[in-house]
């Protein structure tokens, strides 16, 4: 006792202080957690049967995909003309014939043996002769099989290290060398040097600027194989970023070029077609060009295969590409002479705050040079609508698409029947407008017929020849349906329905779709809520909100069916209602709502968490809006920090992971899109300064983890440790986690943190006491249990 307390003034402050802590709670178990981990994808997708996922059209108009049932997996055979479907060969037979041939030394094997017939790891297949001769792909291994009688298999060759891209005949495959563009043919196995000039940091075809890091070579084949359309990447005066391994000895040091906003010298890239025959090197006639594309921020946008905003034409003899302005507001279609390297401008656009071709898979530009036009898409009307030009003239000749809701991936032209196929959402009234549909409609506007009806998530999959389609319809709360249909939306074949029996026996239970007011009071905001499996409507809940503030995507993901969305429904199980919301400044509605974040990243769309979650605890008594927690990852890890900065009173406990928390420390290309050109004031402030979450860590009241890889080479780990200082310097109790040699998505890590998350809010959110070390699946089982090998996860 302080000699100078009373007894009464004692009971005062023991009576005081009770009532502000929280109580000692609930003791967890490791059944506990064993419960809620049921509930991740690498134990619940096991349970689903007859999912369809990425159908692969063959030259001849059928397709196939892998059915996964609980006997295990069929590579089935869909030919739409015909309305039938089947296996697409004798599996048994099959893994027999394989089998064989890798115990002869026919066949080097490229898996483990034996290859079982029900599990075959076939990663592509092509069929010949009336499909009893089936030629598969395993690994980097190719073999043909032919299943007469016995069934024989031999190897057809190998393929060459994944970085290489193959010509449209298929005869020769274009690789990186020493900095320099090299051709292999593929029939005499001749290896050719098209360039020689290319030098460190100066190299063709590179993608290894910023943040990636790929030996595949970006380039673009003439459609007649004799030409390539491709760049050389200059970054030879672009500053460096340095990342130092924690090692037992000399650590290593990793140093690769990494511009930042508001940097000079950032990377350029000098457009150049090689005349693969002729070994020549014809550079266009223009300046160099922004490293810069118009859909993301990299030059290629499906993960480094494929060269986006370069298209040839029909007969090889021109190449129209589209360049892009440092900070992303004005676009130049050009045209070069691919004999000659003369460019001529076709059209322009410039926008006030940052233009997209789109916000899907793929860019929406065509050049359609057999009628000599261009189909370009274009926001700006608030919504992503699709144009016609003149390619001679770079005259607008008619608007296409109209009316609300946003074109998302161009699939499909017909240049003679003047058509076009392609995906939109939001321009069916009264259905969520983040489920896509697959629309036609003729290049002068008339006649937009909707091809998938259903109130669903379509991903669809045109064949070649755009005759048919295959369509995926599910909801987040209801399983697949796939068919094929004609071009006419006529429903060919009934492919499959996905059954999720196995799943329900065990005590599953959808997610909750939700919808709120965004921080005006007006906009509509859509998300997910997730219930603990043995839900007690008469507690109490804490809350969390799993967060991305955009701008290239939102919180939710897509809104196709999932039997599970990361650990949102395991953390749920742990007592807690979990939810995201996907806040204004996020993309797939209009242009009003994505710009609303544009240049002030600091509100990550913070205030319309704040109003949704405030929404949701006055409509279910359940939620306990007094403790309220949020995490995130990457650009969700820096909306969690200025929650808990910004919002002290209301974020009572954040994690955040990998934040960018001061975009002037990250790579130039992302901020400088979404916030602007950095500007620097004469007092020595600049625009970046109210994003940079530094500046408001003195705010921090509640619980705070911050978790940074200390090898991530996307964001790098400065970004946390500035943070971290900032909080040091304003005296700021806090915790921290740095994994050693970990990337952005922590790979082999991974479950550790997922467990450290869930301690952090059984502890400090629901004042739980966690179980000790409890250990959550390792990360190579959960892999193989997905069918993957390791990977290092992004956003």
């Amino acid at each position: 006792m302080h000699p100078r307390m009373s007894r009464a003034a004692l009971a005062f402050v023991l009576c005081w202080t009770a009532h502000a802590t929280a109580q000692p709670g609930r003791v967890y178990t490791s059944a506990d957690y064993a419960q809620a981990e049921r509930w991740m994808d690498y134990k619940v997708d096991p349970l689903v049967d007859h999912t369809v996922a990425d159908p692969q059209w063959l030259a001849d108009g059928r397709f196939w995909y892998r059915d996964a049932g609980p006997d295990g997996v069929t590579y089935t055979l869909v030919d739409p003309a015909r309305h039938t479907q089947a296996p697409a060969f004798d599996h048994t037979k099959l893994a027999a014939a394989l089998n064989a041939a890798i115990r002869s030394g026919k066949l080097m094997p490229s898996a483990s043996l034996p290859l079982q017939s029900s599990h075959l790891p076939i990663d592509d297949l092509t069929l010949e002769q009336g499909d009893h001769v089936v030629v598969v792909t395993i690994g980097q291994r190719v073999a043909r099989c032919d299943l007469h009688g016995a069934g024989q298999c031999r190897q057809a060759g190998e393929l060459p290290s994944p970085a290489y891209d193959l010509s449209p005949d298929g005869r020769k495959a274009a690789f990186i060398r020493d900095n320099n563009l090299w051709v292999l043919d593929e029939v005499s196995g001749r290896q050719t040097q098209l360039t020689s000039d290319g030098e460190p940091d100066f190299g063709y075809a590179t993608d290894n600027s910023g943040w990636i890091h790929s030996n595949h070579p970006l380039l673009v084949w003439s459609p007649d194989s004799k030409k390539i359309a491709t760049f050389q990447q200059d970054q030879r005066k672009v500053r460096h970023m340095h990342l130092v391994s924690t090692a037992d000895g000399h650590p290593d040091l990793e140093s690769w070029p990494y511009p930042l906003a508001g940097d000079d010298n950032v990377i350029a890239i000098q457009r150049v077609i090689l005349d693969v025959d002729a070994r020549r090197v014809i550079r266009l006639k223009m300046p160099p060009d922004q490293h810069r594309s118009t859909l993301c921020d990299d030059l290629s946008c499906a993960g480094g295969h494929g060269w986006d905003d370069v298209q040839w034409s029909d007969d090889s003899a021109h190449l129209a590409f589209v360049s892009t302005s440092r900070d992303h507001k004005q676009e130049w279609l050009r045209i070069a002479d691919a004999a000659t390297g003369d460019v001529r401008e076709v059209m322009q656009e410039k926008v006030a705050t940052f233009f997209e071709s789109g916000s899907g898979k793929t860019v929406n530009w065509r050049y359609l040079s057999q009628s000599n036009e261009v189909l370009w898409y274009s926001e700006r009307d608030n919504w992503g609508q699709l144009y016609l030009y003149d390619a001679a003239t770079g005259a607008l000749k008619n608007q296409i698409t109209h009316g609300d809701g946003n074109v998302i991936d161009v699939l499909h032209i017909d240049p003679k029947g003047r058509t076009v196929y392609f995906t939109a959402v939001g321009k069916q009234a009264g259905r969520d407008p983040y489920f896509p549909a697959l629309y036609r409609i003729q290049l002068d506007g008339a006649g937009l017929k909707l091809l998938t009806p259903e109130d669903a998530d379509h991903e669809v999959t045109m064949s070649p020849d755009g005759r048919f389609f295959v369509d995926i319809a599910s909801t987040p709360t209801t399983p697949q349906t796939t068919v094929v249909r004609d071009d006419d939306g006529n429903t060919m074949v009934d492919v499959a329905h996905q059954n999720i029996s196995r799943l329900a026996a065990t005590g599953w239970k959808p997610l909750t779709p939700i919808t709120v007011k965004a921080r005006d009071g007006r906009t509509d905001l859509y998300g997910f809520l997730f219930k603990p499996t043995r839900f007690d409507p008469a507690q109490r809940y804490p809350i969390v909100d799993l967060v991305y503030p955009g701008p290239q995507s939102g919180s939710c993901g897509p809104r196709d069916f999932s039997p599970a969305h990361r650990d949102l429904q395991s953390l749920a199980e742990l007592g807690f209602i979990v939810v995201c919301i996907d806040g204004m400044g996020t993309p797939n509605r209009s242009k009003a709502f994505h710009d609303a974040l544009y240049g002030d990243m600091a509100d990550n769309t913070i205030p319309d968490q704040v109003a949704g979650i405030r929404q949701l605890a006055a409509q279910f008594p359940w939620i306990d809006a007094s403790r309220v927690g949020i995490y995130g990852h990457s650009g969700g890890g820096a909306a969690t920090a200025a929650a808990m900065f910004h919002f002290p009173d209301f974020f009572k406990v954040g994690i955040s992971e990998s934040g960018n928390h001061d975009n002037r420390i990250y790579e130039d290309d992302w901020a400088e899109k979404w916030i602007g050109l950095l500007k620097k004031n004469p007092d020595g402030t600049t625009n970046y300064d109210s994003q940079a979450n530094q500046n408001f860590a003195r705010n921090l009241q509640g619980h705070l983890l911050l978790i940074h890889g200390t090898m991530d080479d996307n964001v790098p780990p400065n970004n946390t440790l500035l943070v971290v200082d900032a909080l040091i310097q304003a005296n700021k109790d806090f915790d921290l986690l740095m994994i050693p040699n970990a990337r952005h998505g922590y790979e082999a890590a991974t479950p550790y943190v997922m467990r450290r998350r869930w301690d952090y809010f059984v502890r400090n959110l629901a004042g739980g006491i966690p179980p000790p070390d409890y250990r959550i699946t390792p990360w190579a089982e959960q892999q193989a249990a997905r069918g993957q090998g390791p990977s290092d996860d992004g956003d």
